[in-house]
């Protein structure tokens, strides 16, 4: 090889190793982050240890209930309520304004398999419901207590879904709903479980067998 075509070689390479080093560092820059979830419900071997201790009775009345009376999306920290600190955590690549509201971003439903851009599109679950908690013993709770469980960021019990999946599951318990997506059935009792152990809320026979024969498939 002559000089000159050394040289241009060279160059080209020189290049073209720079072009390459900018190409990864813009893929690590632009890459999405890993999204999180919400904090990891007890094995199923636990859960099932747990739901053999539960009380097991009729459900209670709704008579009374109110969702007011499980005051929740309180103040967490700053300007950020718990269903923005939600947002926040089991999104990816989520930004936020000087009000804590979430911008921009996506959240994947683990429930139906969606992924969302846009947080209007989302539902803070709970995944023992109010009402549901109300007629399994949260009725004869203080209100500071049911505030704490509507609130609970440390449990299993408060998960980003998409809106309309959330609003068809309601108030209903595994015995009368379960995420369309099957493989998350077993995540979703275990959590159900966890809560419901964690609280001291009893289970009805139905709810229980559900719960049973889902973790028994774990």
């Amino acid at each position: 090889m002559s000089g000159v075509y050394a040289r241009r070689f060279a160059r080209r390479l020189s290049v073209l190793t720079a072009t390459a080093a900018l190409t990864v560092t813009g893929l690590l820059a632009t890459a999405p982050t890993a999204q999180a979830a919400m904090p990891t419900p007890v094995s199923a071997a636990t859960a099932r240890t747990y739901l053999a201790s539960l009380t097991v009775k009729a459900e209670g009345s709704s008579t009374g209930y109110s969702r007011d009376l499980f005051p929740h999306w309180i103040t967490q920290s700053g300007a950020c309520n718990t269903r923005e600190v939600v947002l926040k955590r089991d999104g990816a690549n989520v930004v936020t304004d000087s009000s804590c509201a979430a911008v921009s971003g996506s959240w994947f439903s683990p429930y139906d398999g969606a992924t969302w851009y846009a947080a209007s599109d989302i539902d803070i679950d709970h995944m023992v419901p109010l009402s549901e908690a109300w007629k399994s013993g949260a009725n004869s709770w203080t209100t500071a207590k049911r505030q704490s469980f509507a609130n609970d960021l440390t449990r299993p019990q408060l998960i980003a879904v998409t809106d309309n999946v959330n609003q068809s599951k309601g108030d209903q318990d595994p015995a009368e709903w379960l995420p369309s997506v099957t493989s998350y059935r077993c995540t979703y009792v275990r959590a159900w479980v966890h809560t419901k152990y964690y609280w001291g809320l009893s289970v009805d026979s139905a709810e229980k067998s559900a719960l049973q024969s889902v973790l028994n498939g774990c």
